[in-house]
């Protein structure tokens, strides 16, 4: 066991080697027991960056032993803070492995005499609920301690009972007919009662235990109609509906006849607060009648605090299924048809309300509701919806309260949403949002800029015009050198650099690089470079990152700067390609080529332990293997050209029997430039394949980046199959399976220009390999060069995840037994298995789950002979390897599981354990890692001497060599 903590401190990879923890443990645990009670409670509160700096099972139990001894003898201050580490600790605490002996540390103090350090053991034992949830004699002390004369003790033990609620089911049922009784007894204080209500938000672990429950609930709320005890008491019952499910309905009802009948304001917020959790929870279940009740409500109030709540409870749904049922027709459409437009009507009015809040909310619902519902009637509700969100954003763009910048967000969220749904609509909500930048305050114009973008992302609507504003406040901008300024800098620059659909003018790039010199810091301009190369002007980026160069202070840095300026140069000279010129072809791409070369051995400088710069290594070193694929295909449709016709090859391949020469005379030459284009072919998928693998390891990639690596996948897959069609074997090939999906929301400029090559390339391949079969040789190449030509033009996009990892997600593997040495084998005897203990910690970034989650984690591990001893004997295969795979899902980040192994085979063994992860759409991830340890394989000792037995037996070697051959085939 020992062993295996140090090993998982090996791998952990945080600094120094293994004795980090041990000697930070041994430093704590001084701290432990020293006399004096400042150092003991030092050390204490310092156990949970311990946990989060070693989070591997061995460190935690030993921490958390000594944690319990110090509870146990300490004073109550001292039991305060192991309460506390322990509760921040939650997460760690399925990690102890002496559950017994921990437990009974701390429980021994329940018998103490002081009810203060009783109340203290039962908070801990209810902070322990997860890992002991059935222990009865817990349940019998909080049961005990409900009784209490002591306020404090009866208190700690309402929080045990509802951490214990929680986790069993057996304590529920136990304790809820005490918890009723007391409630309902008149000796119980209204504040304790208060106090007791939340427990029974726990009861749902089954049907019966809900039902009766929340016949309690409804029997209180009936009975005490005070304020207080009417809210914590339909809290509860939301609580618990929304856990139980099947009373979610009656619940909304319920809600809704508060909100409508009690004249209290306290009693309507909180309705408004449930049924807003309602509406995010389960917006399936509201009726129409449910939506109709709250719009009347909202309709009738006079508080403006109210009505903003309710409508926000209405936007909440107004972007789900339930604006589907509101607006389905129904039984009596006359009078339907009037009552279905109350929400319209509420909408309409608030949308110019003098309440920011209520007016957003508003257009929110506005909306939603022209983005989601087709019918011919709503189509009116668009411009309802553009004009509210003109006239906020007039409002709130003037405005630099952190209440109008809410607001603000709101507003051009809709109006991306709207434009997405509605593009017509684009030009008209361009116009209104560049009509405002001038006028605007500096926060509200880089959101405006961020929703231009947005925009512009998805329609390409701003034209030359409009850019021309966007100069002249750029150039007014760069005259301040204030944070916003430098924010606003880089949003306006990205505004331009999207709208540019074409090369940026040498006007623009002098405008934005005078501004840059005169107002903006390095960073600023290293923020806008990295735009400019995300939207593939590659050219002002080089420039932006050549004057970067000398005002870095890390060398790390400065390669990492003068490998982006060697991309840049050399994805500009793959501007210069022009159509059905493959010499010029040729010439940018080994231009290019050259400046990769320099770059990638820059951008491998600057990688570093910390931070391999794997993805952006990989990502590059594939686009280098993707030219030099190119420039060979020019090459060989050049040499083609020398061939004669393939209608006279065919001929002669089909007499010589060589498929292959179709395409060329039987000649060496002929033969080699086949076998040439065949090996391109093969190329291109294999590349297709690395691009598929570079995919699956990007985890922690965001969706812009990850459809980026995707049609780079697409364009090798393209190319192999127009060989293939045109040249190498016309009549077999399908263009179904490549055919490109037109419906496909496209989400940038890059990707629309990527797939309208797909498609022309596409129909040019199919029309001609159905018009003019066999194809003719020179129609071919012109045809393969021309789509290298029109793949290379489009810039390539270096997206988000190769400057910024906004996510980041790592696991860490520890293998049980594992020698003193990595290098050592570990002793097993054949006729044993061995049970390989492999346990896991899943670590997050500051962002976790932001693109995507994990749901499990798979591990396969397999076993290679790498030599054996004894003789050589034909061995089966499956004695020599052991292939398994098991998937786990994590829980609080960690994740343990066992396999058992046979190595029958005498000799030396390699065990591999890969992971990788399975995320909540099912996708599997390759991220790693993979660790490696040796097995050695011995012959156990009966069967040894059993065998050195019988070789003394015989007498002639030939007899021996018999005998061996039996002795090791029983094995």
């Amino acid at each position: 066991m020992a062993a295996s903590g140090k090993s998982f401190l090996a791998d952990a990879g945080y600094g120094e080697q293994e004795l980090d923890a041990n000697s930070a443990l041994m430093e704590l645990d001084k701290g432990l027991r020293s006399g004096k009670l400042g150092e003991q409670c030092e050390a204490v509160v310092r156990f949970p960056r311990l946990f989060q700096k070693y989070p591997f099972p061995i460190l935690i139990n030993s921490a958390f032993l000594k944690l319990a001894d110090v509870f146990r003898v300490g004073n109550n201050f001292l039991r305060l803070c192991v309460l506390k580490v322990t509760q921040q600790s939650e997460k760690h605490l399925e990690k102890i492995l002496n559950v017994d002996e921990f437990v009974k540390r701390v429980f021994s103090v329940i018998h103490s005499n002081d009810p203060v350090a009783r109340a203290i053991t039962l908070r801990m034992l209810g902070s322990m609920a997860s890992i002991i949830p059935e222990r009865k004699n817990a349940h019998h002390s909080i049961r005990q301690s409900l009784d209490s004369h002591d306020n404090v003790e009866v208190e700690a033990a309402i929080f045990a009972a509802a951490n214990f609620s929680a986790q069993s089911k057996d304590f529920a049922v136990g304790i809820c007919n005490k918890i009723s009784e007391m409630i309902q007894g008149l000796a119980t204080p209204v504040d304790l009662k208060l106090k007791l209500i939340p427990i029974l938000q726990h009861m749902h672990h089954d049907a019966s235990l809900a039902s009766s429950s929340r016949q309690l609930l409804q029997q209180l709320v009936t009975s005490y109609p005070s304020t207080k005890m009417v809210i914590v008491t339909l809290h509860t019952f939301t609580l618990l509906a929304a856990s139980s499910l099947v009373d979610i309905p009656k619940q909304i009802q319920l809600l809704l006849q508060y909100l409508k009948n009690d004249p209290r304001k306290a009693v309507k917020r909180l309705a408004i607060q449930d049924l807003r959790l309602l509406a995010n929870k389960t917006p399936h279940t509201w009726s129409r009648e449910n939506i109709q009740a709250l719009c009347e409500s909202a309709l009738n109030t006079p508080y403006d605090s109210l009505k903003m709540g309710m409508l926000s409870v209405l936007s909440t749904l107004s972007g789900t299924i339930a604006i589907k049922q509101y607006f389905s027709s129904a039984p009596g459409a006359a009078a339907t048809t009037a009552r279905s437009f109350d929400l319209v009507k509420l909408a309409q009015e608030c949308c110019y309300h003098n309440n920011r809040g209520i007016a957003a909310h508003g257009v929110r619902i506005l909306t939603n509701i022209s983005a989601s519902c087709q019918e011919k009637d709503l189509l009116p509700l668009e411009q309802d919806a553009v004009f509210g969100l003109e006239a906020l954003l007039v409002l709130c763009s003037q405005d630099d309260s952190p209440g109008a910048q809410a607001t603000l967000k709101i507003t051009l969220t809709c109006m991306v949403k709207l434009v997405k749904c509605r593009p017509h609509l684009s030009q008209s909500v361009v116009e209104s949002l560049l009509a405002q930048l001038h006028s605007a305050q500096d926060n509200a114009r880089i959101l405006m800029c961020h929703c231009l973008a947005a925009i512009a992302m998805q329609l390409p609507v701003l034209a030359d015009g409009m850019l021309g504003d966007l100069m002249d406040l750029y150039k007014l901008i760069g005259q301040s050198a204030t944070d916003k300024k430098q924010e606003l800098l880089v949003s306006l620059a990205t505004v331009i650099f999207v709208s540019s659909q074409k090369a940026l003018s040498t006007e623009i790039k002098t405008v934005i690089k005078q501004q840059l010199e005169n107002a903006s810091n390095g960073w600023t301009a290293y923020r806008i470079a990295r735009q400019a190369s995300r939207m593939g002007n590659h050219d002002m980026a080089r420039e932006l990152y050549q004057s970067l160069l000398t005002q870095v202070a890390s060398e790390h840095f400065y390669f990492w700067l003068n490998s982006l300026k060697e991309f840049s140069q050399a994805e500009q000279c793959l501007t210069g390609l022009q159509e059905e010129s493959s010499s010029s072809a040729l010439s940018c791409i080994a231009e290019a080529l050259k400046s990769y070369h320099k770059g990638i051995a820059s951008l491998t400088a600057a990688s570093t332990p910390l931070n391999p710069l794997s993805f952006q290594c990989g990502f590059v070193k594939l686009r280098i293997d993707l030219l030099q694929a190119f420039s060979q295909l020019i090459c060989t449709c050049n040499s083609l050209k020398t061939s004669p016709p393939p209608a006279i090859a065919t001929t002669i391949a089909m007499t010589s029997g060589n498929d292959l020469q179709r395409c060329g005379r039987i000649s060496n030459q002929a033969l080699t430039l086949s076998l040439q284009m065949k090996h391109s072919m093969e190329e291109f998928r294999n590349l297709a394949t690395r691009y598929g693998d570079l995919y699956q390891s990007s985890f922690d990639a965001d969706s812009a980046t990850l459809r980026n690596v995707e049609l780079q996948q697409q364009s090798c897959l393209l190319i192999s199959h127009a060989i293939e069609a045109l040249i190498l074997d016309p009549e077999s090939a399908s263009f179904q399976e490549y055919s490109s999906n037109g419906t496909a929301h496209v989400e940038s400029e890059y990707e629309r220009r990527m797939m309208s090559v797909f498609n022309h390339v596409l129909e040019e391949v199919e029309s001609l390999n159905r018009k003019y079969a066999p194809v003719s040789y020179l129609a071919s190449n012109t045809c393969l060069c021309n789509a290298v030509i029109a793949l290379l033009k489009v810039p390539l996009s270096f997206q988000r995840y190769f400057f910024q990892k906004l996510q980041s997600t790592s696991i860490k593997l520890a293998l049980s037994p594992s020698p003193r040495n990595p290098a050592e084998p570990i002793a097993v005897q054949n006729n044993q298995q061995l049970a390989l203990k492999v346990e896991g910690v899943v670590q997050h970034g500051s962002k976790p789950g932001l693109f995507r989650k994990i749901q499990s984690v798979c591990l396969n591990v397999s076993s290679v002979l790498q030599s054996k001893s004894g003789q050589d004997y034909k061995i089966p295969l499956e004695n020599m390897t052991n292939e398994m795979e098991q998937r786990v899902e994590p829980h609080n980040d960690y994740f343990s599981t066992q396999f058992l192994l046979n190595f029958v085979i005498l000799g030396t063994h390699n065990i591999t354990v890969e992971s990788s992860v399975i995320d909540s759409n099912g996708i599997v991830w390759k991220t790693g890692p993979k660790t490696t340890i040796f097995v050695k394989s011995l012959e156990d000792p009966y069967s040894q001497q059993v065998r050195l037995q019988q070789q003394q037996q015989q007498g002639p070697a030939p007899a021996q060599q018999q005998q061996q051959r039996t002795a090791y085939s029983r094995f």
